[in-house]
């Protein structure tokens, strides 16, 4: 394992943020205060719709919800094979859970651009590329509740976005093969979002590293090594692959097989849990490594999927 491949949190870091009182979990006026430093830089409009609104000559496309809050509202938008047959396997393809892991949401939009076409007539695709639009829009991990999303997809969820994408997935659980989560671990896990989440819980903040390279999350009650080692040969081809710490983990699990670690996705009520699949798969590109450029995140997020959907097309032959 080589040190420099991971990245420790920045020397001139506080362990305290500096919204709340140390020890002291957030009301609801430190959550209004995070709220109000969270600003607007990118249009999910402009980046999101307008693209999904492309792909309707080739797919059907349905609303499945709106996330509202205050004077702002956002259509959640879902794409689907058109000619939908019940005979062959389903796989739903989720980006955007967290808005600021960029290559997820285009990453799903590009591979239902450029690959999704191949897999016509094997696999029908359900693809939901923004899950979380408000935060998309901000750059930013959690809503605008100050909520991780992707630790409350469970009943009666209080974040709107996972609720939304549970309501769609509802009348076809345990009838999809396989969903692949897009995600991104980034340097800012580290400079911002693991402070942040310590203060609003009113813990300490205890420093760690972000793995250089792409990994996969498979779930501890149902893994599927074959599957994970598919999505991480195709990717390797397109970036690196990170490589484990000197404990033979990453970020602070251990590793189980190259570029593989294991969560407890429905105890954690993370989004790869929430459709009954027997293949899941949570990706983690990390497009802050000084030998990757967003691109090729994107693309690796796409060579992922594919791998996915191919792994399932073979299985079903």
């Amino acid at each position: 394992m080589v040190l420099g491949l991971y990245h420790p949190a920045p020397m001139n870091i506080s362990p305290f943020y500096p919204i709340g009182t140390p020890g002291q979990a957030w009301a609801s006026a430190e959550r209004a205060l995070w709220r109000a430093r969270q600003m607007r830089q990118r249009s999910y409009a402009e980046d999101v719709l307008t693209a999904v609104e492309r792909l309707g000559d080739r797919f059907d496309v349905e609303s499945y919800g709106e996330v509202i809050y205050g004077d702002e509202s956002f259509v959640l938008q879902a794409i689907r094979s058109r000619h939908w047959n019940a005979t062959l396997p389903t796989v739903l393809v989720t980006g955007g859970v967290h808005g600021y892991e960029t290559s997820g949401v285009h990453g799903a939009l590009h591979f239902l651009d450029a690959q999704a076409d191949e897999y016509a007539g094997r696999v029908n695709l359900l693809v939901a590329p923004c899950v979380s639009p408000w935060a998309y829009e901000r750059i930013q991990r959690w809503n605008h509740d100050a909520l991780d999303p992707n630790r409350n997809f469970r009943p009666n969820s209080p974040a709107q976005e996972s609720a939304a994408l549970m309501r769609l997935v509802a009348p076809m659980y345990g009838q999809f093969a396989a969903h692949i989560d897009l995600h991104e671990t980034t340097d800012t896990d580290e400079s911002e979002y693991r402070p942040a989440v310590a203060a609003r819980d009113g813990e300490p903040f205890e420093p760690g590293t972000i793995p250089d390279g792409f990994y996969v999350v498979d779930d501890t009650a149902n893994p599927q090594p074959e599957f994970q080692a598919a999505i991480v040969a195709a990717v390797q081809r397109v970036t690196h692959i990170a490589p484990s710490d000197a404990q033979d983990c990453l970020i602070g699990s251990p590793q189980v097989a190259h570029g593989v670690i294991h969560y407890a996705m429905a105890e954690l009520g993370l989004c790869a849990s929430i459709t009954g699949a027997r293949y899941t798969c949570t990706t983690e590109a990390y497009p802050d490594s000084p030998t990757a450029t967003p691109a090729q995140c994107i693309d690796a997020q796409v060579a992922a999927v594919c791998a996915a959907v191919e792994f399932v097309g073979n299985k079903w032959r």
